[in-house]
């Protein structure tokens, strides 16, 4: 077996558990639109099911020129106010809010909530088009009724190699400047992967690029958890990811309740001698492995605006987040769970 075709087994897998366990459905390379780094089809068919008073209004306002207007609304909303704002406030068209995604509430749900719920479609898509005018492709680009929200490089310790060869890949060939890298604009977070151990970046800026564990620790749940991951049934350590953080409502609830944009103010030489003030953004996930657990337990965040006990990130993730909390008391030592 080659090592491409090695590598093109593990995504084969991936996609198979996606699409199978985890409440996927397979997205079409045909639909999709590097340009504007979207998949149109999808959107205007979430919008005309689940809005079909105002998708008939609409229409009959712009008749066949309703698409072109939509889709060009969206792209500008979208690079104003970003992925996970259009996500859950929806976009304006013509006076008018048209919704992109429903997410469950923190309380509250009924028939008519669920019902629209039900009718997010995620997808998975395999080697898809990421640079304008370029033949380079994604591994996996992930998706919620049509707009990206996060890509994955998958590698192979059969092929010679790890994430580390992903993560290398993100930096020095993928532009961050192309549509679909866009910070906060498309794609909210990019994976490198192996059977082995996931790793995390939310902003690409090539060389400089910086990628965060998101790993569960060899121990989980000791205060020494250990690099990298347990055995796990499926016979891939990382298994855990894609059947539990990737599983549909997982996810949605991730993106939905969980996510957000954080800003800094920050002081720094302009050159002159002097001082200016910039303002920095990072996107932060406030949910660590075990969130839906910990929220099944009454334990942790209970979905009324509150984050997860001490402000869990991905830069405390899984079983950093104790180690995090063990490090800061007085004469503990380090963690060792970041499996650098």
């Amino acid at each position: 077996m080659s090592a491409q075709t090695k590598e093109r087994a593990f995504e084969a897998h991936v996609e198979d558990v996606l699409l199978r366990q985890g409440g996927w459905q397979a997205g079409a390379n045909a639909e999709w639109d590097v340009e504007r780094a979207l998949f149109p089809a999808p959107v205007f068919r979430f919008l005309e099911t689940t809005q079909p008073k105002l998708w008939d209004e609409m229409r009959k306002l712009h008749a066949a020129g309703l698409e072109n207007l939509l889709v060009a609304a969206l792209v500008k909303e979208l690079d104003l106010k970003g992925t996970l704002h259009i996500l859950r406030h929806g976009f304006k068209f013509y006076g008018k809010i048209f919704r992109l995604a429903y997410f469950k509430p923190a309380h509250g749900l009924n028939d008519e909530v669920l019902a629209l719920y039900a009718r997010n479609q995620i997808t998975v898509t395999r080697q898809v088009l990421c640079h304008p005018g370029k033949h380079d492709t994604v591994d996996l680009l992930f998706a919620v009724n049509g707009l990206p929200v996060a890509t994955c490089e998958l590698k192979n310790p059969g092929t010679g190699q790890s994430w580390r060869h992903a993560a290398r890949q993100y930096q020095n060939d993928r532009d961050p400047r192309a549509p679909l890298f866009g910070f906060k604009t498309r794609a909210l977070v990019h994976f490198a992967a192996d059977p082995d151990e996931v790793h995390m970046a939310t902003r690409l800026r090539g060389a400089a690029t910086h990628f965060l564990p998101f790993n569960r620790g060899s121990q989980p749940g000791d205060v020494q958890c250990g690099a990298g991951n347990p055995q796990h049934p499926s016979g891939y350590r990382t298994g855990y990811f894609w059947e539990e953080v990737l599983q549909r409502d997982s996810f949605l609830d991730i993106l939905g309740h969980f996510m957000f944009v954080e800003k800094k103010e920050e002081k720094v030489d302009d050159g002159k001698g002097g001082q200016r003030h910039v303002i920095r953004e990072a996107l932060i996930e406030s949910a660590d492995f075990s969130l839906r657990q910990r929220l099944d337990r009454g334990s942790g965040e209970d979905r009324q605006g509150r984050r997860p006990a001490g402000g869990v990130t991905t830069r405390m993730h899984g079983c950093r987040r104790n180690c995090t909390g063990r490090a800061a008391a007085p004469g503990n030592g380090p963690c060792h769970c970041r499996g650098h």
